[in-house]
């Protein structure tokens, strides 16, 4: 890995000298634009939308719209002028509970690394963090912008986690939420059984892009000249007349089946006497369809397309 900033994080009157590493990285496959007859790379130009002359990196300012067609250009002198005063420190601002900060806000994440003799104060800040199960809240300039942050220990490294303002998280505004909907006491009860039944112990190995997996196997196959062949997609029932709590039943019963249990459902609270009865569940499930032998035959093979 290597260093994309380098500091000090202040912690009362003591100073750690700091590495920091980006903690993840995204696996996306990676295309470039090309020109479909001969594959040529499709370049750009910087060109201006006035006279349309090409423009060089050293005649590149930043501009800030005022709408109405008014523009302020702001050069490197005005951006040297603002007061970053944390340009190459971490300062810790006070330690909170974990609890108390909402997912929502973090951004990225990154490994801070300790630097020269550092070692011994990184330590210490680490374990007491450990220690007292609080995080640090911090402020950091990064790529030119002071962000907030947390500091908090994972697998004994200390972790950064940038974080949004609280006036970029925006406020949810739709409709429902004015209606008057009401869940029955019975529709609960099945609800809950059903996050029972599929409760476990988060393992992010256990889960996997398949996407990506299947568009690296067409890359592969393109290099190497072999067929693609497309998987078989499995057919889902038709969509029925919706009954929430058929439902949540016939969830329950396939995530118990799923795990060996038994498929009963669990017993669900009894309805007053001036409630209809609900339907069984099984008057409103969709049909199965049957799979015919043409259905079961092999895949079509399609030939990889060949770059013309």
């Amino acid at each position: 890995m290597r260093a994309i900033w380098k500091g000090a994080v202040s912690f009362g009157l003591v100073s750690i000298a700091v590495k920091l590493f980006s903690a993840t990285e995204e696996k996306d496959i990676r295309f470039n634009q090309v020109h479909r007859t001969d594959g040529g790379r499709i370049k750009y130009q910087r060109t201006c939308s006035i006279d349309g002359e090409v423009v060089s990196y050293d005649d590149i300012a930043k501009g800030y719209d005022l709408g109405g067609g008014e523009m302020v250009i702001l050069t490197d002198e005005d951006f040297a002028e603002l007061p970053l005063t944390t340009s190459r420190a971490i300062d810790v601002l006070q330690f909170v509970p974990a609890d108390q900060i909402d997912p929502l806000l973090f951004a990225k994440s990154y490994y801070l690394e300790p630097e020269g003799q550092a070692a011994k104060p990184y330590v210490l800040l680490r374990d007491a963090l450990a220690e007292a199960d609080r995080v640090a809240i911090v402020k950091i300039a990064l790529r030119q912008r002071e962000q907030l942050a947390t500091l908090r220990v994972h697998d004994n490294v200390l972790v950064l986690n940038t974080m949004l303002w609280p006036d970029e998280v925006r406020t949810p505004d739709f409709g429902f939420l004015d209606d008057d909907i009401e869940t029955r006491p019975a529709e609960l009860a099945m609800a809950a059984s059903l996050i029972d039944s599929m409760a476990g112990s988060f393992k992010p190995e256990e889960f996997t892009d398949n996407y990506r997996a299947a568009l690296q196997e067409v890359i592969d196959a393109k290099v190497e000249g072999r067929e693609v062949i497309a998987p078989e997609e499995a057919e889902e029932a038709p969509a029925a007349a919706v009954d929430l709590m058929a439902a949540l039943k016939a969830s329950v019963e396939r995530a118990k089946k799923a795990r060996g249990e038994s498929a009963e459902a669990a017993p669900v609270k009894k309805t007053t006497a001036k409630k209809a009865t609900a339907k069984p569940a099984a008057t409103k499930a969709a049909p199965a369809k049957k799979t015919t032998a043409a259905k079961k035959a092999t895949p079509v093979k399609k030939q990889a397309k060949k770059s013309a």
